[in-house]
Parts: C-alpha cells; sequence; structure tokens
C-alpha cells in the first residue's frame, strides 16, 4: 500500500495542471515569463482569476497524495488530525513523490514547477492546524504588505515552526526535508537561467 501511494503520488503530481490550462488559453508557460510551469507565471499572464484552477489543481495534488499516504498507513492521526504513528512515513512519503512528480513529471517531459502549491497541499493533510494558521499568517502579511506573494512566502516558511507546535521534532524535520525540494528546484532554475 506504501509503494502503491508512492507511485500515486508521483503520477498525481505529474499531471501537468498549469501546463493545461496555460494550452487552454494558447500558450505554454515553459515558454514565456520566468518558464516557470505553475500558478505565479500564469497568474502573469491571465491574472488571478484565469490562474485559479492551477493554484486549486497544484494544491489539490498534495492533499491527494497526503490522504493517499495517510490511508495506506491505516489513517493514524492525533485529537487535531495531525498526521502520527504507522501513517507518519508513507503520508510524507506520498506527498515527497507529488512534489517530485510536480518538479520533474512524466507526463511533461519532466520539465515541471517548483512544487510549492503540491507541498502546501500535502501539509493541510499532514498537519492541519499548522496549516490553517499558516493561511491565517498569509492573510495578515498580505494585507500588512498589500502583496500577496510576500504573505504566501511567510505563510510557507512558518509552517515548520507552526508544525512544531502539534507534532514532535522528527515530523517538523521531515516538513524541512520536504522544503529542501523546493529549494533544489529553484537552484535548478537560477542554474538553467543562467545557461540560457
Amino acid at each position: 500500500m506504501s509503494l502503491i501511494s508512492v507511485i500515486g503520488g508521483y503520477l498525481l503530481g505529474s499531471i501537468p495542471v498549469a501546463v493545461l490550462v496555460a494550452r487552454a488559453h494558447g500558450f505554454d508557460p515553459r515558454d514565456v515569463g520566468d518558464r516557470n510551469p505553475g500558478f505565479w507565471n500564469v497568474r502573469e499572464r491571465l491574472g488571478a482569476g484565469g490562474a485559479a484552477p492551477v493554484f486549486a489543481g497544484d494544491m489539490l495534488k498534495g492533499v491527494l497524495a497526503g490522504l493517499l499516504g495517510l490511508a495506506a498507513g491505516g489513517w493514524h492521526t492525533t485529537g487535531p488530525w495531525v498526521v502520527a504513528g504507522p501513517s507518519v512515513l508513507p503520508a510524507y512519503a506520498a506527498v515527497a513523490a507529488a512534489m517530485a512528480g510536480h518538479a520533474w513529471p512524466v507526463f511533461a517531459r519532466f520539465r515541471g514547477g517548483r512544487s510549492i502549491l503540491t507541498f502546501a497541499g500535502g501539509m493541510a493533510v499532514i498537519c492541519p492546524p499548522a496549516f490553517a494558521l499558516a493561511l491565517v499568517l498569509l492573510a495578515a502579511v498580505a494585507m500588512l504588505t498589500r502583496s500577496f506573494a510576500i504573505g504566501a512566502r511567510a505563510g510557507v516558511f512558518a509552517l515548520p515552526v507552526l508544525q512544531f507546535a502539534f507534532a514532535p521534532l522528527g515530523h517538523v524535520a521531515a516538513t524541512g526535508a520536504l522544503m529542501c525540494l523546493i529549494g533544489l528546484r529553484f537552484g535548478q532554475a537560477a542554474l538553467a537561467a543562467r545557461r540560457s
């Protein structure tokens, strides 16, 4: 079941939502803007409303992967629905696989995005209360700075800190490992930009 959840997570992550939405509007996000097939690049072309399906779809990939892993581990959670016990490893593995699928999608010639929204969707399953607090922080920072982008960064980077109030240190470290995948993709994108 754990192997199935990892394979399922990767295949879910590989669905190129941004590419599909953008092509419906006549362009490929991998050929315009920062060439990142994700929400922000599509938003630059279509606006927030037009890019909303990308936002929802990329988050949903993480949510579904997390649920696959949770199911594979037997649905073990604590009181506030934080993943626990035998469900921890398969849930994290399935979310990591979804993030890898988003970054290196088998359905889009392995040219994917940076996995931020897929990570956030996975965390909504792994630690719902930390995710909810991150949303509150996102909204507060976005209102103060009048920038959704800054609010989103604050929410994402605060997730491990917020998680520590609800889960043991090992879980927080695993969340940090997931965030390293995002860092890897940013590094790859920067290297590719230098070479082009």
